[in-house]
């Protein structure tokens, strides 16, 4: 795991902990990594969590799967981002989401009940890697807030414009790109991807945005 501590040092988890303090937890944690191929699934609905993920290498896709099948896309896993977490603080209940691989990843997973208990050897820092878990969480819960927001919108224009918007406030500029390809975005907006596509190229029509895959650029309109 030698190669990782960059990422994990820079972790919302590892925050405020130097490299040697995480090599040195790690083994207290349980920590293991596994490797997993493109399209693979990490964690399936309806699997019993006991430890939390941290994606080190590629990206990992949450998302949820109705009865027929059609998927919509809850969040993205970078790495440096936790996944599993909720579930794995109450493993009793089965996890109803799946995370699946939208690249090659490279995936550590640790034990949930040794991060929140106090290892014997009592390490000076294990109070900061729980006050940061706690803020892991909550920052993660803001995010789930702001796509209820996005998505509480009547309209494909209007909930494609409020995810444009918050993307630009995000990157602090009109010019910026957006993690989605077409498919996941439909997904993670839960439209059709054909109706997506159209009012895209209306919108820029229109002169509201301009884009070219995932770079969009947008200009001043009114509702």
């Amino acid at each position: 795991m030698q190669q990782y501590l960059p990422i994990l040092k820079k972790s919302h988890l590892f925050q405020g902990v130097t490299e040697e303090e995480i090599q040195s937890m790690l083994s207290c944690l349980s920590a293991r990594i596994k490797h997993y191929k493109k399209d693979e699934f990490i964690i399936h609905s309806g699997d019993y969590i006991r430890s939390i993920g941290m994606v080190v290498s590629g990206a990992a896709l949450i998302i949820q799967e109705d009865f027929w099948g059609k998927r919509t896309i809850i969040s993205e896993a970078l790495p440096g981002s936790l996944f599993a977490e909720t579930y794995a603080c109450i493993s009793s209940v089965p996890i109803e989401m799946s995370v699946i691989c939208d690249t090659e990843c490279d995936v550590i997973f640790m034990d949930f009940n040794r991060i929140m208990n106090v290892c014997s050897s009592a390490c000076a820092f294990h109070t900061r890697l729980v006050q940061n878990f706690i803020s892991a969480i909550a920052k993660k819960n803001l995010l789930l807030t702001k796509k209820m927001q996005h998505m509480s919108k009547k309209t494909i224009r209007e909930k494609l414009l409020s995810y444009l918007s918050a993307e630009s406030i995000k990157s602090n500029s009109s010019t910026f790109y957006i993690p989605f390809n077409r498919q996941q975005l439909a997904d993670y907006l839960s439209i059709d991807r054909s109706a997506l596509s159209s009012e895209l190229s209306k919108l820029q029509t229109e002169g509201i945005l301009t884009y070219n895959k995932n770079q969009f650029t947008l200009s001043t309109f009114s509702d």
